[in-house]
């Protein structure tokens, strides 16, 4: 059921699947709420306030489903990630909480639920080894996995459908930096705060490549900040496949919707 509060829309990731009985993805964000949970519940909110402030961009609010308090995340704009927080109490000896995860915007059906379940995976290792002070153990930056490299392979093909007229578009879409010249588009997004990653592609060669910086990328993954490079990669392929919907396109620019999007849509790529 779509919960309505306060005029906002909220989507689990179940109804962003399309699946009528519990997919993975929600038996995935359930075991990080199990796992979480204990953690933020010994945690002094004040703390736990400054570490989303300073290092990873959430704000703590009340959403109004009588929770404690929430995160909310703006993955994109128009694409929002709350986890909610409730104490039960410990009437009994055992104390009882729980992290629920939902969605809002109205681009937020447009991403597919595995993009969704792997970013809060991301942003809370993050914001566990922040309350922990641990360090990322991976801090290969410079570095790019085979499957990153599949990546550009496979969509460096979509961007030369880039035109002039989108940059403030696709600007506000990523709300990213978005600059273009004769040889190359440069799109740069922080992720995080004081974490950067800088996509670009070059037009005569028609091909990708990314780089990162900021005072704050020690503290992350390399792995992770690569996993959300594609992210915003398949973001950018939404975008393209929206406003060339009157074109015929690859199959992988369907792919980048959720199933809740694409049903709605008519699509399936898989017969286009």
């Amino acid at each position: 059921m779509i919960i309505m509060q306060n005029k906002e829309r909220y989507l689990t990731i179940s109804q962003i699947d399309a699946t009528i009985v519990k997919g993975p993805h929600q038996k995935e964000l359930e075991d990080i709420g199990r796992k979480i949970a204990p953690l933020i519940r010994d945690i002094n909110l004040i703390k736990i306030k400054n570490i989303l402030s300073e290092d990873l961009g959430g704000i703590v609010e009340n959403i109004g489903l009588d929770e404690d308090w929430s995160i909310t995340l703006e993955f994109f704009p128009e694409v929002k990630i709350h986890i909610s927080y409730f104490f039960y109490g410990d009437e009994f000896g055992d104390i009882e909480s729980d992290l629920k995860i939902l969605f809002s915007g109205k681009h937020v059906s447009w991403v597919p639920g595995e993009d969704l379940a792997t970013y809060i995976d991301i942003f809370i290792d993050f914001l566990k080894r922040r309350i922990k002070n641990y360090e990322p153990v991976n801090q290969k930056y410079d570095k790019k996995s085979d499957l990153l490299l599949k990546v550009f392979k496979q969509r460096k093909s979509i961007f030369k459908l880039l035109e002039d007229k989108d940059i403030i578009e696709l600007k506000s879409f990523l709300d990213a930096e978005v600059m273009k010249n004769s040889s190359q588009w440069r799109i740069k997004k922080e992720i995080f705060p004081e974490i950067n990653i800088v996509i670009l592609y070059s037009i005569r060669d028609e091909k990708l490549d990314i780089s990162y910086y900021g005072k704050n990328l020690k503290n992350m993954e390399s792995y992770h900040i690569e996993l959300i490079a594609i992210f915003i990669i398949n973001h950018i392929l939404r975008f393209i496949t929206i406003k060339n919907q009157e074109k015929k396109l690859p199959n992988i620019c369907y792919m980048m919707f959720s199933r809740l999007f694409s049903k709605e849509k008519g699509w399936d790529y898989r017969n286009i």
